[in-house]
């Protein structure tokens, strides 16, 4: 069959059987399958019968009133078994006698609402033919009211009155049973333009499912290549990868060691920093000594010949003249830099040159760092034995390829399309000849229906023309024409109600009889699956078979697959392979142990050596170079000595202060060549302040910060020094004695990560399978189209056919019965009471 070559495909794809063991699952990176192409099923099986439903409700609730009992699931197992060698033969005939009986008292009581019903059909059937032809005989031989002779009687109007209103109502009555037996007649010829749609729309669904479900095979197949490229790529990504994850777990332990050393370096360079300053410091004071004491003396020189003019030999002028000439020698340098700056170049802790300067600032940290940062291209360069994989990867995929092709899933699938296609077109072929025979069968509905309207025809006019012509001053005798007919009118309508009631009774019976019994032992436990259950009952056809669905499909009746169970998987629309439970028929296990998950794949992993010896957070010379700087002396400066001379000023005398006494000075000469003059130096003094002076009271300033700053963190440097050296010696013991653990661990784990990608492709495979690929929803709307044409279509219509005629052949009684007495006081009679006064 078609789904024993289509469906061996789809198995292959759905298990994730890795037999390795793993303490907890790396994360790994989702990768996208894209959606699996799936075609849109057009029915819709739901069916809404609409104003005529309450009909429909109506018959159900008449025949649970008839039949209250519930689905007689165990007895009509038990009769398939008996009928079907469902119980062995030994014990079948050894309970013969007993399992007769019992099956019979079990049918009769379930069967008891029908047989009385039946019962009284057949009593209807047979007493109605005999009753009218007694009845004609008894009348011919003027009696039973035919004696053509009335009575006269109490309240006779009255009388006529209560048999008009009562015949009226059961002609209604008998004309409502008409209508709803014309609504389901005419909804049978309705419904089977809906039933064409219905076997279009599942013929359509099913050519979908069967071309859909080649190119979703194809799919799942081609999505390997996504996994394939990328476990590629972290192969290409190896280095940032896994060298990465193996830095990451050493950098817990290294890194605050290197962070130590580098906190230590950091004070380091604070004294080298401070060391540093103070040379360029003093290099800039020393500098600016010399050129300041120049400038002064010249100033001062320039000052005093000033002073020499003669007419600063007037009196009150040579007053003020001497006052300046005894500030004369103020005019000179405060501090001696040149001797600080000696007794620091003669210390033996200074040696500035740049490559020392340079090794003692970098040397500590850089190199340590960079080494370790330079772990994955370490292990770039030692995994290159992994590239084999490449070749086995590409293997897997031609040989995953070639197994979806051993099967000839889409020439199957391509003979059941034509074979839908053909089937389709049988069907249609026959559609004339069911319209023609739907057309009979109306007909001859109708024809049913027109002997009840014959009699309500009957009915209607006799009363018509009996209350119209009804004259109350007419005697019995004397009554007109048109009453008279009337009453005729209404016995005709007697006549024809004996000559059918019988017979519509036996139609009702036989409806009765089959359309309950298909509605109550099909239909309803059709709709609530208990049908189902009966299918699935275990060892019902034999006793050594004990599913009935699988032994059929695939002679394997041992597999725990049921009717029902399929159903429910079709209506959620999941895919034909869950449906089926086809991953017990085969064991894919195999097959992904020998493709997907390759033991060659994993040797090639665990063969995988990364050796991390190598790495050196600080050279030799880099320990030199701190050993060195640490035992340099810097802590034996007299630090207090360099403070007190940097503390001093610059000059002996503010020379803004000077100049501006100068200038007061100035002012208090006549106005002249000499006032102009010593305004002159004034403007000189300002002049040497803001050009010499300033810069160098900066430089003293940065000065004395660097020598506090050397001065407190000088005592301190032989115990950071040995500090950094310790951290970066605990470091590399870290990385020579942890690096073995951490790369077996982190390769183990990345290892783990290729294969999650080989088992995300294998989970969506199976996910896929379960719900997307050859999703058997038309399936399920196939059954639930049967259930609406078979049941909701023909067997609700033809109940409530018999139903509303049923109800007509029982108000016919009461008919006859009214339309007898009312016929009295309408026709007209031979003779009549007469009473003298």
């Amino acid at each position: 069959m078609l789904w024993r070559a289509g469906l061996v495909l789809l198995l292959c794809w759905g298990s994730t059987g890795d037999t390795r063991q793993q303490r907890s699952p790396p994360p790994v990176e989702p990768l996208d399958f894209g959606f699996v192409p799936s075609g849109v099923y057009d029915t819709h099986a739901y069916y809404e019968p609409g104003a005529i439903g309450v009909l429909f409700h109506m018959v159900h609730a008449f025949l649970y009133v008839v039949q209250p009992n519930p689905f007689p699931k165990d007895l009509i197992v038990k009769v398939i078994q008996q009928n079907m060698g469902g119980i062995k033969l030994e014990d079948y005939r050894k309970d013969l006698s007993n399992n007769v009986v019992s099956v019979l008292l079990q049918t009769i009581y379930y069967e008891a609402g029908f047989l009385v019903c039946v019962s009284l059909g057949c009593v209807f059937l047979v007493l109605t033919p005999v009753v009218g032809l007694c009845f004609c005989v008894c009348r011919c031989c003027d009696n039973c009211g035919g004696e053509m002779h009335q009575r006269q009687g109490k309240n006779p109007d009255c009388q006529r009155g209560f048999y008009t209103a009562a015949l009226i109502t059961t002609s209604i009555f008998i004309t409502t049973g008409v209508l709803i037996a014309h609504a389901a007649n005419h909804n049978i010829t309705s419904q089977i333009k809906s039933t064409r749609r219905f076997i279009s729309t599942n013929m359509r669904d099913l050519k979908t499912f069967a071309n859909n479900t080649p190119g979703q095979i194809d799919h799942l197949t081609a999505q390997y290549t996504t996994a394939k490229n990328k476990v590629l790529s972290d192969l290409d990504n190896i280095g940032p990868l896994l060298g990465g994850r193996i830095q990451t777990q050493l950098e817990k332990e290294v890194v605050p060691s290197l962070d130590t050393a580098l906190r230590m370096a950091g004070a380091l360079r604070e004294s080298k920093e401070a060391l540093e300053s103070v040379s360029s410091s003093l290099d800039v004071l020393h500098e600016g000594t010399s050129r300041l004491a120049l400038r002064l003396t010249y100033e001062r020189t320039s000052l005093s010949n000033t002073l020499s003019d003669p007419a600063c030999t007037n009196g009150a002028v040579s007053r003020t003249c001497n006052n300046i000439r005894i500030t004369l020698p103020q005019l000179g340098i405060n501090s001696n830099f040149s001797g600080v700056r000696t007794h620091l170049l003669q210390h033996p802790h200074y040696t500035p040159t740049p490559g020392n300067q340079q090794q003692l600032l970098w040397g500590t940290y850089t190199p340590g760092y960079s080494s370790f940062n330079d772990t994955p291209r370490l292990v770039q360069q030692q995994t290159k034995n992994v590239v084999a994989v490449k070749a086995m990867l590409d293997k897997i995929g031609v040989e995953i390829i070639g197994f979806s092709k051993m099967f000839p899933v889409e020439a199957s699938l391509a003979n059941f399309t034509i074979f839908l296609s053909q089937g389709q077109k049988n069907m249609e072929a026959y559609y004339p000849q069911i319209d023609q025979l739907d057309f009979y069968r109306w007909i001859g509905c109708v024809a049913v229906l027109c002997s009840v309207v014959l009699v309500l025809t009957f009915n209607f006019l006799g009363l018509l023309c009996g209350t119209c012509g009804y004259d109350k001053q007419a005697t019995p005798t004397t009554r007109g024409c048109l009453s008279n007919t009337g009453g005729n009118l209404l016995m005709a309508g007697v006549g024809f109600s004996f000559i059918f009631a019988w017979v519509l009774m036996g139609m009702v019976s036989a409806g009765f009889v089959v359309g309950g019994n298909i509605e109550k032992l099909f239909c309803e436990p059709l709709a609530n699956r208990q049908l189902f259950k009966i299918i699935d009952t275990p060892y019902m056809v034999h006793p050594a078979k004990k599913n009935f669905l699988p032994g059929m499909l695939f002679q394997n009746p041992n597999i725990n697959l049921t009717v029902g169970s399929m159903y429910r998987d079709c209506y959620d629309n999941n895919g034909l392979y869950h449906a089926l439970q086809l991953e017990t028929m085969f064991n894919i296990n195999t097959f992904l142990k020998t493709t997907v998950f390759n033991k060659d794949l994993v040797k090639v992993f665990d063969s995988v050596s990364i050796d991390l010896q190598g790495i050196v957070l600080l050279e030799q010379d880099g320990r030199d170079n701190l050993l060195t700087f640490s035992n340099a002396g810097i802590g034996d400066i007299n630090y207090a000595a360099y403070l007190a001379e940097v503390n001093k000023g610059v000059t002996l005398v503010d020379l803004l202060s000077f100049s501006n006494e100068l200038e007061a000075q100035a002012d208090l000469l006549p106005r002249g060549a000499l006032e102009n003059a010593l305004k002159g130096h004034a403007s000189s003094i300002r002049q040497i302040h803001r050009e010499q002076v300033v810069p160098m009271e900066q430089a003293m300033s940065t000065l004395s910060q660097s020598i506090r700053l050397l001065q407190r963190t000088a005592k301190e440097l032989p115990v950071k020094v040995t500090n950094v050296l310790s951290a970066i010696d605990e470091a590399e013991y870290l990385i020579t004695h942890n690096a073995s653990r951490v790369v077996k661990q982190e390769r183990d784990v990345y290892m783990q990560s290729l294969v999650g990608y080989f088992r995300q492709y294998t989970d969506w495979v199976k996910n896929s399978l379960t719900g997307e690929v050859s999703q058997c929803k038309p399936i399920s709307n196939l059954i639930d189209s049967m259930e609406i044409i078979a049941c909701s279509f023909i067997v609700d219509s033809v109940n409530t056919f018999w139903f509303g005629l049923g109800g007509c052949c029982v108000f016919l009684v009461p008919s006859i019965i009214l339309s007898v007495k009312l016929a009295k006081y309408y026709r007209r009679m031979d003779t009549e009471d007469v009473f003298e006064e």
